[in-house]
C-alpha cells in the first residue's frame, strides 16, 4: 500500500467547505491505493423517503381545479414537473366528432399530450374518460385544456416537483 500526497488545490478548498473545523490544517491531504467501500445508510443515499404514490397525492392546499367546456383554457403556465387528474364527458348531440385534449405549446408549435376523439351519433349516451398524467413544463412552455363541441374537462393539477426535479411535497405534508 503506498500513499500519495494530493495537491488539488480545489479539493483542499472543498475539504475546508464542508469540514469548517480543518480549517488552518496544514497538512496536505493524502490519498492511498487501497479501495475502502462506504455505504452510505443515510435516508439522504437512499433519495425520498416518501412514496411516489405518496408524494403525488393530492391535498388540500395543493391543487388547482379546472372546469373546460367548448373552449382552450390555460390551466398552467409555471416550469415544473405537474400530475393533471381528472376527466372527460363527452356529451351527445348532433352526430360528429367531439374532442378533448391536452397540449404543451410555446405559442407557436403545439404538441398534444393527451387526447380523446370520439365520434358519436344521437343514440350515444354521455361519454367519461379519465385521466391521470405527469407533464415537464419548461419555461416558455404553456399546457392548455381543449374541450371542443359538446365536451367538458374537469380535474386538477398539482405540481409535483420544481424545474430541477426537486420534489414538491403536498401542503402540510413534512416527511419524518
Amino acid at each position: 500500500m503506498s500513499i500519495s500526497t494530493v495537491t488539488s488545490e480545489a479539493l483542499q478548498l472543498k475539504l475546508r467547505e464542508l469540514l469548517p473545523s480543518q480549517q488552518g490544517f496544514s497538512t496536505d491531504l493524502s490519498a492511498s491505493d487501497t479501495i475502502i467501500p462506504v455505504i452510505d445508510l443515510t435516508a439522504a443515499a437512499e433519495g425520498s423517503t416518501v412514496a411516489e404514490n405518496l408524494q403525488t397525492a393530492l391535498a388540500f392546499g395543493s391543487n388547482t381545479a379546472f372546469n373546460v367546456a367548448a373552449v382552450t383554457t390555460a390551466i398552467i403556465s409555471t416550469t415544473g414537473f405537474f400530475r393533471i387528474i381528472g376527466g372527460a364527458a363527452i356529451q351527445p348531440s348532433a352526430a360528429g366528432v367531439r374532442l378533448v385534449k391536452f397540449e404543451a405549446t410555446d405559442g407557436t408549435t403545439n404538441t398534444t399530450l393527451w387526447e380523446a376523439n370520439v365520434a358519436i351519433n344521437s343514440n350515444t349516451s354521455q361519454v367519461v374518460i379519465p385521466f391521470d398524467f405527469n407533464v415537464f413544463v419548461d419555461t416558455g412552455i404553456t399546457i392548455n385544456a381543449i374541450a371542443a363541441g359538446n365536451c367538458v374537462a374537469s380535474g386538477s393539477t398539482r405540481q409535483i416537483a420544481d424545474i430541477n426535479g426537486t420534489l414538491v411535497n403536498p401542503v402540510g405534508f413534512t416527511p419524518q
